[in-house]
C-alpha cells in the first residue's frame, strides 16, 4: 500500500487530511531523514497497520538500515517511557517522581543515527501518546540543539495528520462492520 493509497482510502470529510498528508511527505523545513523518520515512528506510534504499512512503503526507502530502525527504536521506547512518565507526572503522591525509573532505556544515549533526529522522533512520538513531561525533555534537546521552533512544531504536525488518518481508518472500518441504518 502507498501513501497515494492510503490518502484514497480516507473519506470526503477527511479531505484536510489528504491534503496534509501531501503537504507534511514534502515539509521543507525538516531533512530527508528527520521527515521519513517521523513519518515512520509516529506511523508505529498511530497502531494502524495500514498506516504503518503505507509509510514504511513510501518512507523506509528514503532512510538507512541504521536510520530505519532508530525511528522504530523512538515509537518503542517512546511507548514504554510515555506511559511511565506520564504516570509519575499525573499521580498526585510525589514519591513516584523522586524513585529511580528503573527501565532500561539505552537506545536514547546510542540511537544509530544524530540525536537530534533521535530525539525529534522521540518527541512525536511523545505528542500522540500525551506525554508533556517528555514533550518538555524532549523539546529542550532539541532547541539545544539548534533545531528551531518551526522544525519541532513540523514534526508534531506530521504526528497530529499521521495519528488523525490512522483514526479515520480506524473509524471507518468499524462503520463498514455496522448495518446500513446504523451508520
Amino acid at each position: 500500500m502507498s501513501l497515494e493509497d492510503l490518502k484514497n482510502r480516507l473519506p470526503d470529510y477527511a479531505k484536510d487530511l489528504k491534503l496534509n498528508l501531501s503537504s507534511l511527505a514534502a515539509e521543507p523545513s525538516l531533512s530527508e531523514q528527520q521527515r521519513a523518520g517521523t513519518f515512520v515512528a509516529t506511523a508505529l506510534a498511530s497502531r494502524n497497520a495500514d498506516v504503518t504499512r503505507a509509510v514504511l512503503a513510501e518512507f523506509a526507502p528514503k532512510l538507512s538500515p541504521e536510520a530505519l530502525d532508530a525511528a522504530r527504536a523512538a515509537a518503542s521506547i517512546m511507548a514504554m517511557n510515555n506511559i511511565y512518565y506520564r504516570f509519575t507526572h499525573l499521580a498526585s503522591s510525589a514519591d513516584y517522581r523522586s524513585l529511580p525509573a528503573r527501565l532500561r532505556m539505552n537506545v536514547i544515549g546510542k540511537p544509530g543515527v544524530e540525536k537530534a533526529d533521535f530525539e525529534l522522533w522521540s518527541l512525536a512520538v511523545s505528542a500522540i501518546n500525551g506525554c508533556g513531561m517528555c514533550i518538555d525533555s524532549h523539546e529542550k534537546v532539541l532547541r539545544n540543539a539548534g533545531m528551531t521552533a518551526e522544525q519541532v512544531q513540523s514534526a508534531v504536525r506530521i504526528a497530529s495528520v499521521v495519528h488523525a488518518v490512522a483514526a479515520t481508518l480506524d473509524g471507518v472500518a468499524v462503520e463498514a462492520e455496522l448495518p446500513a441504518q446504523a451508520a
